[in-house]
């Protein structure tokens, strides 16, 4: 049977220093999927794809991308490979139809093609009417759909998208998650990185979670949700309710760790049994603390981040490069 991985690390490794920022990772992303790699900042993720894009070397462990080995064969994998970094690489002096024209003609393009190439990305990103302005008028969302097209210049089979919705609002965020969609649709690979648990859970077909340079789950969200219990209690806190008060009662009614959201007075508990809801409820209004929403529901990927690796996404565990720009392969 012919191997359907577009991905395959082992013990794939990368140091800095003192520092092992990709510390032994195995990776498998199959033909046709969305592949998520979730984690906080630092956690290896951007320095994980680098290498494999080529753009840094690997210091242990193996990789191929569709049976093409990584680190032997720097020139064919760029042609296997679109990349759309955390920064958009696009140039500012340029309107976005002469950018597009110029990625097009530094890949080899002759310039009637490259042309062509370039109206049919701004239309299918919906950026026709913006074509000709400078981009110092684009806004952000803009700016990253023009830097994902930019990758698409030569259909690559393969996209890796690092943190690719990075300060972009919720609309805009929603429009580049159909993006991303219509791309596996047309028979893309996606690789994706992100510190976003519900854009791993709403786009992902596998996820990988990585902490400190190392995989610590892999599964489906549905299956990594399991793992924390059935249901979650999520609770609205009235405004002025002290938020880690409900943490301690939590803690000390149930033995477990809720997920807190402390700007908009958000709690979410694992339930390890659905009736212990009213426990929770009953120790908030003895406390005197007030709450403006309810509702159980299913585990979200915050509770099993937490249950993984003891702290949020957001938590700080900074590596050597995670925080640098990332260089698009073109």
């Amino acid at each position: 049977m012919a191997d359907l991985s577009a991905v395959r690390t082992e013990n794939l490794v990368k140091v800095f220093g003192d520092v092992r920022a990709v510390d032994g990772i195995d990776l498998h992303v199959r033909q046709g999927e969305i592949f998520g790699v979730l984690g906080p900042n630092g956690a290896g993720k951007t320095t994980m794809l680098r290498m494999l894009a080529t753009l840094l070397p690997i210091d242990g462990g193996h990789a191929e991308i569709f049976g093409v080995d990584v680190r032997r064969e720097h020139h064919r994998i760029r042609q296997l490979v679109g990349v759309t970094g955390q920064y958009a690489s696009v140039d500012e002096d340029l309107t976005a139809r002469e950018n597009l024209w110029l990625f097009a003609r530094l890949q080899g393009l002759p310039g009637g093609r490259a042309r062509t190439i370039a109206g049919d990305l701004l239309e299918r990103f919906g950026l026709q009417e913006a074509a000709d302005r400078p981009l110092s008028q684009f806004s952000g969302g803009m700016r990253r759909r023009l830097d994902l097209a930019s990758s698409l210049i030569t259909r690559p089979p393969l996209i890796f998208l690092d943190e690719p919705t990075t300060g972009l609002d919720p609309r805009t965020r929603g429009q580049m998650w159909d993006t991303i969609r219509e791309l596996v649709t047309d028979g893309s690979t996606i690789l994706l990185t992100t510190q976003y648990l519900d854009e791993a859970d709403q786009l992902a077909d596998r996820v990988a979670v990585i902490d400190h340079g190392r995989k610590v789950a892999e599964d489906t969200p549905d299956a990594l949700k399991s793992q924390v219990g059935d249901a979650t209690l999520q609770l609205g806190l009235a405004d002025g309710s002290d938020i880690a008060l409900a943490a301690d009662i939590v803690r000390r009614l149930l033995g477990e760790e809720p997920v807190l959201t402390p700007e908009s007075g958000r709690v979410n508990v694992p339930l390890p049994d659905p009736d212990r809801a009213a426990d929770v409820l009953i120790g908030l209004r003895e406390a005197g603390l007030a709450i403006s929403s309810m509702s159980v529901a299913k585990p979200t990927l915050d509770e099993v981040f937490l249950a993984l690796t003891g702290h949020g996404a957001d938590g700080e565990s900074p590596t050597a490069d995670d925080e640098s720009p990332m260089e698009a392969v073109r």
